[in-house]
């Protein structure tokens, strides 16, 4: 019987440590959470060989892991490129986005002296880097050409 006791206690007292209540669901009434416009950037972007400029909603360059942010087409010496910004809400969320998106990337290197990467994502050659709370980027051009675009483009997110 006392053996009984102690074993019905301790179970009890098992059961009822380290529970935690379940999830509040939100209110019928509540509004539904806003998502952010993004910032338009366009100021930061060089005019010369611009092409085309827009600010893009959501997802910006289709990847469903980055939010909205501005893309702008170039045309140079007969290449055609982009370059996007997106502006995050502090220096740590451009770092995550920067992780996820080398994560996304095959053949990704680290590129030391701007805190970024260079990889290929499908044909097209990326170099992506974080600047405070931007991440910014390019897709078509050659690690070397972008990297030279890149240090100039960082210049005016400050």
């Amino acid at each position: 019987m006392m053996r009984e006791l102690l074993v019905a206690t301790g179970l009890a007292a098992f059961c009822s440590c380290g529970g935690s209540k379940p999830p509040k669901e939100p209110a019928a009434n509540a509004p539904a959470q806003e998502k952010v416009k993004p910032v338009d950037e366009t100021r930061r972007f060089p005019l010369a060989d611009q092409v085309s400029m827009r600010l893009v909603d959501d997802h910006v360059l289709g990847k469903d892991f980055l939010p909205g942010g501005n893309v702008a087409e170039y045309r140079r010496k007969g290449k055609t490129y982009q370059q996007f910004l997106v502006h995050t809400k502090s220096p740590e969320a451009a770092a995550l986005l920067l992780f996820d998106f080398k994560n996304h990337l095959r053949d990704s290197k680290f590129l030391p002296h701007m805190g970024g990467y260079f990889g290929m994502d499908g044909a097209a050659a990326v170099y992506v880097f974080p600047k405070g709370a931007f991440l910014a980027g390019f897709v078509g051009l050659p690690e070397k050409d972008a990297d030279l675009l890149a240090r100039q483009f960082a210049a005016h997110l400050d």
